[in-house]
Order: structure tokens, then C-alpha cells, then sequence
């Protein structure tokens, strides 16, 4: 995908993809909704709302026999013991509505907690220590290694993130034994912490959802996981790879999925990306980037269907949505792992990126919308759509306001730029976005678990309140978009807390400047 087009487009020193009409933002993908995808949200509240239809019955029902004397009773008694088909049709009806209930009613989901791994301070890698070691590798051009700053400075990354051993150490060691090395330390590091926190026992582990985009060595990670932790043998073992940044939430839905079908489990979720053996040495600028942006980190989750887990769990998991636009050329091929023509591998971004971005973006987030906003906001939404697409009316579209729908926001940390566009376009205000940039300024874009960074922000700052809800939007190859909602069950105290935050939380927010280009 990286062609001289896509290398002209890199000279001016950021991803500033160039069109004929000029710099490429984000679209404004809440002006453009299509009809379909606003169906598709209703029939996903249609088809899952048969238990809930059920619920004022039900309640209707017990308010009515609450109201009943032990003489109505002893009456009814009388009328009904010698009408055996009265008795039988009664105890039939009430048997089968209880039946269709509790048959079509989902387990719930909750999130018990969750940790994320903070590595050594050996591993710290500052903007002078990234110049340095890139300078020292001899492999990057003088032109490219001034390009790699350019990006560096407008990154939106501060001085303390983190990059492995085996890339800081000069010179470079990449190998095999090394990306074993960064991914057990990630894996089980955040693991042990994930474990000593929740107090459950490694063997209680039911399934394992493994996500890592770019290292997939065999065994695989989640068998390292199985192997180190001596989990049990009938385990539900899943390991996602070359599924991008948005991979994690992608393991969030399958691990609701698979919570469904197996009662009273626990479910272990670990999301992390590997930098040891997928560090770009060629002179290729629309490979270069991805240096520049991503660092180490990874996050382990613990789930649970267990109705006792709800009491001490943290979240409960309310809606996934899942949207994938792989069947478009343009979108499968934007973000692109090849070899250059030095036949270097590395993955290349195309000048299309931030319009399929913008496309996968406004596809989930309309999918969203009836799910979550309130009614009010559905109605102006949705009148005003169809005055516009059906009627053809020349009206102002009307915006739905996501603040009345969520009180948190996790964007996925992909780069600054694309923040300042995606604050834009749902109206957020600097609060909002806070937890997203400052990860992206601490520990960079780590991938998959970036989102997880954000919410330990969230409650080491104090933020979370019980009933508060939070959207969790990441975006990745192939071209996706994935979005989870949570509830709070119980207000978070910082205090009680362990996070990678907690030693350092009194120095954020930092001021971190917007840039008008796309990084």
C-alpha cells in the first residue's frame, strides 16, 4: 500500500494525508448517517428487549396479587379445587411465562476488575532517547530521521513512555527470545496484579481471550498464559491475532458471547501489542509512523456471569457493538503490514486512513445511537434524518448529544490529531477527552489496552460514581470499529486503588496543545 504518492504525501514532516482539495480531516460523520445503520440499532434493541417486554408483566402481575387477602385466597382455593382444568391451565401459564423469562433473559456480565501493566523505569524511552537510538541504528536517512522528530514532537507523546530492552539497547537486538521476553513480562505482569487484586485463583479460570495484533509465535501467547499459570485443562483458550487496535474490545464481545453458553465462569481477557520484533528499519515514511506512536503496555480483565460476583464487581458490561468494513478494498487495505522496497517489513498506512476511520466511526456510532441516547434525543435525531433523507428537506441536521447518553469517555489514544477531531465532532469538552490524552502523553499508543489506561485514569482520579455509564470506542485494521458500554455498580474510592496511576495521578492533567494536522 505505501506507494511514492503515499511517500510525497509524508515529506511536509506529519500524517497529513494531501487531496486535490487539500488536508484530509476526520469526516464529520454525524452530518451523513445513513438509514440502514440507524435500522440496524433498533433491530439489535428489538431482538435483544423480548425479556424486558416480559418485565412489566411481571411486575403488574406481583403488584396485583400483592393486593390479595388470605380470604381471596382461601376463595379462590374453594373455586378452583374441584375445576382440575382451571388449576391446570393456571399452572401451566404461570410455569411457561416464568420459563420464557428466566430462557430469555442474558446473563449478565461483570467486570470484577482489571490491571495494567507499568514497566521498569529502565524501559523509560524520552524523545531525546528515541532520537538517539535511532540515529545510532545507521539505517534511517537524515531526511527521515528529521521526519521521525517532526512526528515525535506532534504526537501528543510525553517523556516517560516505555519501549523494551531489546529496541533501546544499542544496537538493536530484536529476535525471537526477546519478544517472548516483553510478552511474558507484559502478560504476567499485569496478570499477577490482575490476580492478587480480584483474589481469584488462576485454576477458577474458565475461558481466555488473547489478543495481539502483530507477535504470533507457537505456541501460542495464551498458551504461555495456560502454561505458566497451570490453568485447567478444559479451559476455553482463544488467541486473536492481526485483528489492530481495536482488537480488545473485539475480546470483550466474544468473551460476553461465550459467557452466555457457559454458566458460572470466570473469563480472563488479556490485550496487549508486541514492539520487539515489529520495530521498522527502512526508510519508508508511511511505515515510519508507527515508531513513533506506539509503545509497551498491556492489560489483563476479569469477567464474570456469577450473580454473587455482581456485589464486589466493578462494571457490568451493558452493549457491544461491532462493525467491520473489510469488504471494502479501500477500507481492508489503509492499514497494511508488507515489505518495503528494500523488502523490509513494516505496516503501512495509507492516505485513505482517515476517511475510512471517519466511515467505520459514524456506521457504530449510528448502530449505537438507539441503544443508548435517551428518547428526547432519539426523536430530534431521527425526525431530522428522515425530513432530510426521505423528504428532502433543506434543514440543519440535528447532532445527538452522546453527553446525556455517558458520563465517560475512552477513546482509543491512536494519535492527538485524531482526538482534536473526534472532540469536535461529538462536541466533548476538554474533560472528557482528558483520559485519552493523557495516556496518549504517558504511555503512548499501546494498542489494544489503551482503553484500559484511560478507565484506570478515570477512577484514579476519583471520577467514577455508582450508575455512571462509559463508552469505550477503539478503532483498527481491517478496517473496524468496536464500542462497549459499561455501568458502574459501585462508586470507585482512589484510595483503594492499584494502578499505574496511582504514584503519579497529582501531576495530571498536563497541557498537551492541539495541532490542526492529522498525526
Amino acid at each position: 500500500m505505501a506507494n511514492n504518492k503515499n511517500q510525497q504525501n509524508l515529506d511536509s514532516g506529519t500524517i497529513s494525508f494531501e487531496s486535490p482539495q487539500g488536508k484530509r480531516k476526520l469526516p464529520n460523520f454525524l452530518l451523513s448517517v445513513r438509514l440502514k445503520y440507524v435500522k440496524l440499532g433498533y433491530h439489535i434493541l428489538i431482538s435483544n428487549a423480548m425479556y424486558l417486554l416480559l418485565i412489566p408483566f411481571l411486575g403488574l402481575a406481583s403488584a396485583h396479587l400483592s393486593t390479595i387477602s388470605i380470604n381471596d385466597v382461601v376463595q379462590l382455593w374453594e373455586n378452583l379445587k374441584f375445576n382440575l382444568v382451571s388449576v391446570t391451565l393456571c399452572s401451566s401459564l404461570i410455569v411457561f411465562l416464568a420459563t420464557l423469562y428466566f430462557m430469555s433473559r442474558p446473563r449478565g456480565v461483570y467486570l470484577v476488575d482489571f490491571a495494567c501493566y507499568k514497566p521498569e523505569e529502565n524501559s523509560i524511552c524520552t524523545r531525546e532517547i528515541f532520537m538517539d537510538r535511532s540515529r545510532l541504528t545507521g539505517t534511517f536517512s537524515d531526511e527521515n530521521l528529521a521526519f521521525q522528530k517532526k512526528i515525535l514532537e506532534r504526537s501528543g507523546l510525553g517523556q516517560k513512555t516505555y519501549l523494551p530492552p531489546a529496541i533501546l539497547r544499542v544496537p538493536p537486538n530484536p529476535n525471537m527470545a526477546e519478544a517472548r521476553k516483553e510478552a511474558e513480562e507484559v502478560m504476567f505482569g499485569a496478570i499477577d496484579q490482575l490476580l492478587a487484586k480480584t483474589g481469584v485463583n488462576a485454576k477458577d479460570i474458565g475461558i481466555l481471550v488473547v489478543n495481539c495484533s502483530l507477535f504470533n509465535p507457537t505456541p501460542s501467547l495464551s498458551a504461555m498464559i495456560v502454561n505458566h499459570y497451570k490453568l485447567r485443562g478444559n479451559i476455553q483458550s482463544y488467541n486473536l491475532g492481526g485483528m489492530g487496535c481495536s482488537a480488545g474490545l473485539l475480546s470483550i464481545d466474544l468473551t460476553k458471547q461465550l459467557l452466555q453458553v457457559h454458566p458460572n465462569s470466570y473469563a480472563l481477557v488479556v490485550s496487549m501489542e508486541n514492539i520487539t520484533l515489529n520495530w521498522y528499519f527502512g526508510n519508508n515514511r508511511s511505515m515510519l509512523v508507527s515508531n513513533c506512536l506506539f509503545r509497551m503496555g498491556g492489560a489483563a480483565i476479569l469477567l464474570s456471569n456469577k450473580s454473587s460476583d455482581r456485589r464486589r464487581a466493578k462494571y457490568q458490561l451493558v452493549h457491544t457493538v461491532r462493525t467491520h468494513k473489510g469488504a471494502d478494498n479501500k477500507s481492508y487495505g489503509c492499514v497494511f503490514q508488507e515489505e518495503d522496497e528494500k523488502k523490509t517489513i513494516g505496516v503501512a498506512l495509507s492516505k485513505d486512513l482517515m476517511a475510512v476511520a471517519g466511515e467505520a466511526l459514524k456506521t457504530n456510532i449510528t448502530t449505537l445511537g438507539p441503544l443508548v441516547l435517551p428518547m428526547s434525543e432519539q426523536l430530534l435525531f431521527f425526525a431530522t434524518l428522515v425530513a432530510r433523507k426521505v423528504f428532502k428537506m433543506k434543514i440543519k441536521p440535528y447532532i445527538p448529544d452522546f453527553k446525556l447518553a455517558f458520563e465517560h469517555f475512552c477513546i482509543h489514544a491512536g494519535g492527538r490529531a485524531v482526538l482534536d477531531e473526534l472532540e469536535k465532532n461529538l462536541e466533548l469538552s476538554d474533560w472528557h477527552m482528558e483520559p485519552s490524552r493523557m495516556t496518549l502523553n504517558r504511555f503512548g499508543n499501546t494498542s489494544s489496552s489503551s482503553l484500559w489506561y484511560e478507565l484506570a485514569y478515570t477512577e484514579a482520579k476519583g471520577r467514577i460514581r455508582k450508575g455512571d455509564r462509559t463508552w469505550q470506542i477503539a478503532f483498527g485494521s481491517g478496517f473496524k470499529c468496536n464500542s462497549a458500554v459499561w455501568h458502574a455498580l459501585r462508586t470507585i474510592d482512589p484510595a483503594k486503588e492499584k494502578n499505574p496511576w496511582m504514584d503519579e495521578i497529582h501531576e495530571f492533567p498536563v497541557h498537551v496543545p492541539k495541532v490542526a494536522t492529522i498525526d
